[in-house]
């Protein structure tokens, strides 16, 4: 039984040590970003080779120790590549977040149907590669804690007259693998539970940048219980409680971080 002294200890990762796949993406940045804050030895992997240098360099301008691997998830020697570095570095992985996730399908449902099998390669088999090297090495401790990052979208269907107008497509195969995620993440907790290792998932809603159309926004906002889209900090919390002791008795649940969309 897992007692705490003190509860916002419970919250430090301090001691532990991280890794985040596709960390460079928009959600990817404030995973890393809140993982080095609480504390953790934070590594993001990334399948661009050329870009390591230039995302450590850009988190340590802003106060955070994060390295960065090489990792193509759609090659099996490079994710345990990248998981040996790892450990040969750190000695131990405490926190696994499989955030990567490769979108090849632009075209909607009359795409080639190749680009939804290229998809599968890395958002199924990558993820279940990537699961089973880092997991395993938690086993052998008898600890750790692996986040999927699923999306409400694994959750619901497509609300198509959110993009009318738009010329946006939605595509297939983020449905098939997201909603996959989520049960996923209870045969992983299912699988390492007895060896004290937990599994959870987080299910982001729609998430505000920049690019983002001003119709979309208030279409978008109007669907949720709160009113808004995500911003650059909403994962944040999320993300260092399922990381860290606070959430110990917790494994195989999906957390929708989408305003209330999925509430509805």
């Amino acid at each position: 039984m897992n007692t705490v002294a003190n509860i916002m200890e419970a919250f430090s990762l301090l001691g532990k040590v991280a890794v985040v796949t596709g960390g460079a993406g928009k959600y990817g940045r404030q995973i890393v970003k809140a993982l080095a804050e609480a504390g953790a030895s934070t590594w993001l992997t990334s399948s661009r080779q050329d870009q390591l240098e230039l995302l450590e360099r850009e988190f340590h301008e802003t106060g955070h120790a994060v390295k960065a691997v090489y990792m193509d998830l759609s090659d099996e020697s490079s994710i345990h590549a990248a998981k040996d570095r790892i450990v040969q570095e750190e000695g131990q992985v405490d926190v696994l977040v499989n955030n990567a996730v490769a979108r090849p399908m632009k075209n909607g449902w009359e795409e080639e149907s190749f680009k939804f099998a290229e998809s599968m390669k890395v958002n199924a088999t990558g993820l279940f590669i990537a699961t089973r090297a880092f997991g395993n090495r938690m086993a052998e401790r008898q600890s750790g804690s692996i986040i999927n990052i699923g999306s409400m979208y694994g959750m619901v269907g497509p609300d198509t007259t959110l993009y009318e107008g738009l010329g946006t497509k939605v595509n297939p195969d983020y449905f098939f693998h997201k909603a996959g995620m989520i049960n996923f993440t209870r045969y992983v907790a299912s699988h390492y539970g007895p060896e004290g290792v937990r599994c959870n998932c987080v299910s982001p809603g729609g998430y505000w940048t920049k690019m983002t159309p001003d119709i979309f926004t208030e279409r978008y906002k109007k669907r949720t219980l709160l009113g808004r889209m995500a911003g650059d900090t909403d994962l944040m919390g999320a993300i260092v409680f399922l990381a860290s002791e606070a959430s110990s008795y917790i494994t195989g649940a999906n957390l929708p971080v989408d305003g209330g969309y999925t509430a509805k």
